[in-house]
Order: C-alpha cells, then structure tokens, then sequence
C-alpha cells in the first residue's frame, strides 16, 4: 500500500456507521504439565464435549485448547467473553495443569508420538475431524500442530455497507459487501509486515521444536535442558518457515480479486492430488485411514493464509458453499500471536488497533493482487519475521524499497481519522492510545512484544522459564476472578448439553465410516 499518500475518510462517512461491526475471538492454548512439558491428558470432562460445545473445543491436538467467543457488539463484551471462558478452563484443569502462554509451545519430547490427536468420539463428522489432523500429522508432523495464535473475526455493519452503495449507485449489498470485503483482504495481506511488526511475540522457541528441522536460530545464553533458540531481530517465528506456512501451499495462486475466483481456487486444491502425499497413502498397511485423501488440501481449512472472508457455516455445509450461496459475512484476521504477557492472549490496545486497521484497509484503494504482488509481500513477511526489530531492514511497497519502519510510521499516521471516528463512537480514548502504543513500538522496537519476550528471555535464562512464569502468574490471576451464579449455571448446563448432543450424534450414526469416507475422496 501506498503510505505516502494522504489517506483521507470518504465524504459519505461518519463515526456513527462503525454502531453495526460485531467481534468474536478464536483463541488457541497448550494445556501443559507443571513441569512444562505439553499435557497428555484427555480434555478436561467438565468442559464438555468438544465436538458439540459452542464455545470450548480442541484445536488439531487433543491438549491445544481453543476458545470462541460469540459475536460481540463491542471489544470490551468480547474480551470479558473470552475471560469468562478462560476462568470457566483454569478452574476445569486437572493434575495442576497450566495455560502455555505462547504461541510456539513449551516443552515436547524428540518423538511426535506422544503428541495426541483431539480425539472427538464414534460419530463420523467426529472420526473425520480426527483423521484431518492425523492427515496433517503425516503431512508437516504433528510438531506444527502445537502452534497456537489467535483469530481475530469481524463484521461491519449493513448500515456502513448501505450508505457506501448509496453513493457509488450500487443496488445488489451483497456483491458490494463481497467485493468491498475482498479489498479489505487484499490490503491486509498488503499490511502483514506491518502487523507481524508491531503484533509478533515469537522470536524464539524451545531447543525439542527444532528436533529434524533445517533452521538458522541461534542459541540464547548457556544451554541447559530447556535450551533456547532465536533470531536477535526476529518477530514472529510461528508465521515464517518454522512455524505455520506450508511450502506445498506457496503455489496455489488462490486470489482474492473476485469472490467466485477465490472460490474455484480454493476447490481446485482440493480436487489435485499431490505426489508427496500419494506416496504416504490415504490408508495404512491395515486399511486404516490415515489422510482424508492425497490432495493438496484435505479440506478447506487447511488453506493457511494470513487472513480469510468467511460465512457462517450451516450443518454439513463446506465454507465455499456457504461463501457461494450467502457471500461474505465477516472476515477472520489469522496473523496474529498470542500475547504472552496477557492472562487471556490479547489486550484491549491490540483488540482496538486491529479494528482501525481493518477499518482502513476497508476504505483505502485496493488494487487487484497479482500473483507477482503476492511472490514480492512473502520476501516481505520473510524479512520481518525473521528480522523485523533490525533498524537497517528494508522491504518493498508500491513506492519502491523504503526502511521497514518508515513506512510503519507512515502507514500508522494514515489511520489517525480512523482512530478519532471509533472514539468519537464509542466515548472515551481507547483507539487513539492504542494507534499511540503502535506508533511508540515502530519509533522504538525495543518496545515491540519480541523484543520483550527476547530481553526476558535473556534475563531468566530460557523462553522455557518465561513461559512457566507466566503461565504461574496468569493461572493464580484467572483463579481469583469470580464467576456470576448466572454465569456458572448457564456453562455448566451447556457443557451437560453438549455431552448429549454428542451421543445422540453417535446414537443415531447408520452410515459405516469408511463408506462415510469415500464422498470426501
């Protein structure tokens, strides 16, 4: 994007039309053992049944919990959703189990094995939800699995949608949110560097993640068992080529230029089968599946990219197929690291900061993004993942090569109308410190989370012990939070009802797995 432009808020807007956004939060965590190693228990029964419960599920491994919050009128409804949750799952912990709170994980053994997989029962949506991660177990190791982050979902009012068709003499909302939502994606993928900049809290990782990987991390301090390796100016190693990316994934040319395009992108991956996964088989010597097929994805959800438009999706129902027949309703920003100094993973700063953003990458311009763009913003994310905080750091933008932070600081000042409009809404100055915090960080990366979690690191002497530390001093904090009777009553009966709705999936279940297998062959 071009920072040197003056951005400016178009005539037709006011601070009145941000009333209708809604935001929901996926939040993703280790459960880990005192010692610090990943837990190999069994999700906490008091919690429900994973499959069916709204809000407490497991992510690709059975001890990587993930939150979700509803859709939530204002960032403070969200996160205190999302703390309620997170005081709900401490209070559910067994064997004096903590929350890792970072985004690559604590200790795990050399061997995958004793990662397990989120098992979620007999019915059949259940085996398969098991046997897409036991795909990606022998695609990229389950190792990748253990990564947690956290998503970011929101919507803009039909209210902001209306009023801007009105002005550009668009009759259809739907298309026009599609094709404004799209913008928006293309002009976050634009401004990933800048998120991973000022958001990315994984320089380091422990020594067991790197065990068979080719990487160039370097060891922090004396090594003792729980050694530490990192980049000095790194930012967020989870997005770069240690952590969640996928090298099969880098030639999809999946594009975000038309809704139906991205569509057929998407589904023509899924159709193609790839050689490498051919040779691990779909079953094992036994005829047990192993992968849902040898394509290049299994299924939709394994399309990793930094941020995606999404539809809620009905039962039985594919994410293109409620994209196709309902169009975009909200996006999902995915780039994005737990905040490990945070008890629930995320602060109200980071929460307002991505919302400005957002907002601004609604109303700017937004070219279409060629496959060339998209080559020239990976060399991009790969320079500030690994070595954002460096002063000498340059990347390339529509203005040519500029120094990394010049243009943070320039894209930042852009956003300030945008920050005024929110607080102008909501009363108070929450979008304006946030915007103020973003802009302390790119003047001085000393002041970004990685540059913390490094100099932390460094001071106790391992990311290891940061993590314990932490995870001591957020479970103590969660515990002492009070739950309403309300809200007790009404979890407790949620996780009762998710357990029955599982059964009677499983309960009422005909069709034989593997028969059940074959139409997603």
């Amino acid at each position: 994007m071009n920072a040197s432009q003056h951005f400016m808020l178009p005539i037709w807007f006011n601070s009145a039309l941000v009333a209708g956004m809604k935001r929901g939060i996926e939040k993703e965590g280790l459960r880990m053992q005192p010692d610090g190693y990943s837990a190999k228990t069994f999700h906490p029964a008091r919690l429900g049944s994973k499959l069916t419960h709204p809000y407490i599920t497991t992510d690709y491994s059975e001890n990587l919990l993930e939150l979700i919050t509803a859709p939530k009128a204002t960032i403070k409804d969200a996160l205190d959703m999302l703390r309620t949750l997170h005081v709900l799952v401490h209070r559910s912990l067994e064997n004096d189990e903590m929350m890792w709170p970072l985004s690559m994980p604590c200790m795990l053994s050399d061997d995958d094995k004793d990662i397990p997989l989120a098992n979620y029962g007999t019915s059949n949506i259940g085996r398969l939800k098991t046997l897409y991660r036991s795909g990606l177990g022998v695609r990229y190791g389950r190792k990748m699995q253990t990564i947690a982050g956290l998503h970011y979902n929101l919507s803009f009012g039909d209210g902001l949608f209306k009023v801007w068709a009105d002005d550009e003499k668009r009759d259809d909302l739907q298309a026009f949110k599609n094709e404004k939502y799209l913008g928006l994606i293309r002009n976050f993928k634009r401004l990933t560097p800048l998120v991973l900049y000022l958001l990315g809290a994984s320089p380091s990782v422990c020594e067991c993640f790197l065990t068979g990987r080719i990487h160039d991390l370097i060891p922090l301090g004396e090594c003792d068992e729980a050694c530490t390796y990192y980049k000095p100016h790194a930012t967020s190693l989870r997005m770069g080529k240690l952590g969640y990316t996928n090298s099969v994934q880098e030639d999809l040319d999946i594009r975000y230029n038309d809704l139906d395009e991205y569509i057929k992108g998407l589904r023509r991956a899924i159709g193609t089968s790839f050689t490498d996964f051919t040779d691990i088989g779909v079953d094992d010597k036994d005829g047990n599946p192993v992968q849902i097929n040898d394509h290049i994805l299994q299924i939709e959800n394994e399309f990793y990219s930094p941020i995606r438009p999404k539809q809620v999706t009905h039962f039985g129902e594919t994410p293109t197929q409620a994209l196709a027949s309902r169009g975009i309703a909200y996006v999902e920003f995915r780039a994005i690291d737990l905040d490990p100094y945070s008890d629930i993973g995320i602060t109200t700063a980071t929460a307002c900061f991505l919302e400005i953003l957002a907002l601004y990458c609604l109303l700017s311009d937004s070219p279409k993004l060629l496959p060339d763009e998209e080559k020239q913003l990976s060399v991009n994310i790969d320079k500030v993942v690994n070595d954002g905080r460096d002063t000498h750091t340059t990347i390339i933008t529509s203005d040519g090569k500029q120094p990394l932070r010049v243009w943070i600081m320039q894209t930042l000042e852009q956003m300030q109308s945008i920050a005024d409009a929110f607080d102008e809404y909501h009363g108070g100055n929450d979008y304006r410190l946030a915007l103020s915090l973003m802009q302390g960080m790119a003047i001085n990366p000393n002041f970004t989370p990685s540059a913390q979690v490094i100099s932390d690191s460094q001071r106790l002497g391992s990311t290891w012990q940061l993590g314990q530390m932490l995870a001591q001093k957020h479970h103590k904090s969660l515990l002492t939070h009070a739950l309403s009777n309300e809200d007790a009553f009404y979890y407790a009966n949620i996780a009762i009802q998710s357990f029955a709705d599982q059964q009677q999936l499983e309960r009422e279940e005909t069709q034989d797995f593997y028969d059940y297998l074959q139409k997603y062959r």
